[in-house]
């Protein structure tokens, strides 16, 4: 399926947020996730389910100043 991640296409085989967030390598890291515009905790990632033209937002939060 296609859908949008940070504004870029991306083909995937994820069936929700948490499988997404695994392909694209981010499995232990400390992101903030949205689908759609609505923000996901990540207890709630693999219960999200995701459908063809979602829009995904993940942000890493970054150091420095």
């Amino acid at each position: 399926m296609q859908i949008l991640v940070n504004g870029e296409p991306v083909a995937t085989d994820a069936r929700d947020l948490a499988e997404l967030c695994a392909s694209l390598g981010f499995t232990h890291a400390k992101v903030a996730t949205a689908v759609n515009g609505s923000f996901v905790a990540s207890a709630k990632r693999g219960l999200t389910p995701l459908v063809p033209q979602d829009e995904v937002e993940i942000v890493a939060p970054r150091q420095g100043g």
